[in-house]
């Protein structure tokens, strides 16, 4: 339906622009057709991920009864709206002309490598490669390698990790030490990370091998020392989203102290929304808009110049937010927040987190070394040595990988539920 209705409406865009009609009747209906095809693409979006949340909330105001659609919602939705409604912005802009070509169009939109996840692809990125597209030995070598090492991601760090933070949920913070909290809560941060980055590398990965060049994602984001930094780093194609299609044409920061407040806000709040119908999700962006503008009003100079304060400050906000976006309920969140901050019944130093320490101190090691540029600096420097042993560590990291995939459960990608 995306693919069709954007099809169509950028043609007709692209037609009364070169019609015979006053200037004044071709903006205007340019105008129409934008807003038809935007309202249908976030329509769509607004009825499969919101409606149930707008259902229970009109419920909780008027007492109501209304049944909940409990719709499933379609794979990579979030993806594709961005994608064909950025495509119908640049083309009203007159950044390029509308595609002659469905199938092209459709491919740009359905690219089955980043659909479910993203990166969010500008068309204007693929563009040429859509029509004529050369495949190399080179492309193929480096993005066989992109692949495999965005799996290793996955399979051998983030899902390992997560099995920590599943038995930590699945015994609720309520039950805890506050230590074994904190662990929890900062390794759910790794595997967000290791989890949508691993995925990220697949889809360049793949798109190399294709011959597309899909923008990058993820930017070593835990080496940030401010909140600032950190989303020039982290889901980078979805910040570069908001900037161009939101936060500009709002105004951004060219406008009144108190307008730009609200265009930060109203950013973030979308930002929150986007990930997930809740009110965590929007408690979520709004913590973050609070962040960037007491960055950018207040402490943003102390933090670049203390960046070991800055970095320390990056980690403990990243942390905290990402309970926040974690919790089902923002009763579950307040009690998360609670037993990390000195709330469990528990001793300090208990048992389960002596325990839990020991198991995965190593892993959790490993982790924070591989989030760092560190191994890439390495593997730098001994590239030219051990060049001839990379295709074989590749080839061992793949097996690894399959042998895990095969010999354990089934762990999709987090970022399908969004």
């Amino acid at each position: 339906f995306d693919v069709a209705q954007g099809y169509a409406c950028a043609r007709l865009i692209c037609w009364h622009r070169t019609s015979s009609w006053t200037e004044k009747n071709r903006m205007r209906w340019k105008k129409c057709w934008l807003a038809v095809s935007v309202l249908c693409a976030l329509g769509m979006l607004g009825y499969y991920k919101y409606a149930d949340f707008f259902l229970e909330n009109w419920n909780w105001m008027t007492g109501g009864n209304v049944r909940l659609l409990q719709l499933v919602l379609p794979a990579g939705i979030s993806f594709y709206t961005f994608q064909i409604t950025g495509y119908m912005i640049d083309v009203y802009r007159k950044k390029f002309p509308a595609e002659q070509s469905l199938l092209k169009l459709g491919t740009y939109l359905t690219m089955f490598s980043q659909l479910a996840s993203g990166p969010i692809v500008n068309y204007g990125e693929v563009r040429e490669a859509l029509g004529k597209r050369e495949l190399s030995a080179e492309g193929l070598e480096e993005g066989l390698r992109m692949l495999i090492l965005g799996l290793g991601a996955k399979v051998l760090v983030a899902d390992r990790i997560g099995l920590l933070w599943n038995d930590i949920q699945t015994i609720g913070f309520a039950s805890i030490s506050t230590p074994l909290a904190w662990m929890g809560a900062f390794g759910y941060s790794l595997v967000l990370y290791y989890d949508f980055a691993g995925y990220s590398m697949m889809a360049i990965g793949i798109g190399k091998m294709l011959g597309f060049a899909i923008p990058e994602n993820f930017h070593f984001p835990y080496m940030s020392k401010s909140v600032t930094e950190f989303w020039r780093r982290w889901h980078i194609t979805l910040g570069t989203w908001f900037r161009d299609y939101v936060y500009i044409p709002l105004g951004g920061n060219r406008v009144s102290r108190l307008r730009w407040v609200c265009n930060i806000c109203l950013v973030w709040c979308l930002t929150g929304l986007w990930h997930g119908a809740g009110w965590n999700f929007l408690l979520w962006g709004l913590f973050y808009a609070l962040l960037l503008l007491g960055e950018k009003l207040w402490y943003g100079a102390f933090l670049q110049r203390n960046p070991g304060i800055g970095h320390f400050y990056l980690l403990l906000s990243v942390v905290l937010g990402f309970v926040l976006f974690n919790a089902e309920t923002l009763a579950q969140a307040f009690q998360d927040f609670k037993t990390m901050f000195g709330g469990s019944s528990l001793p300090f130093f208990s048992k389960e987190s002596l325990y839990a320490l020991r198991t995965n101190g190593v892993l959790l090691l490993f982790s924070i070394l591989g989030a760092t540029p560190l191994p890439a600096r390495l593997y730098g420097r001994g590239k030219k040595v051990f060049q001839w042993m990379e295709p074989v560590l590749l080839a061992l990291l793949l097996f690894i990988c399959t042998a895990y995939l095969v010999d354990g459960s089934f762990n999709p990608f987090l970022y399908f539920r969004f």
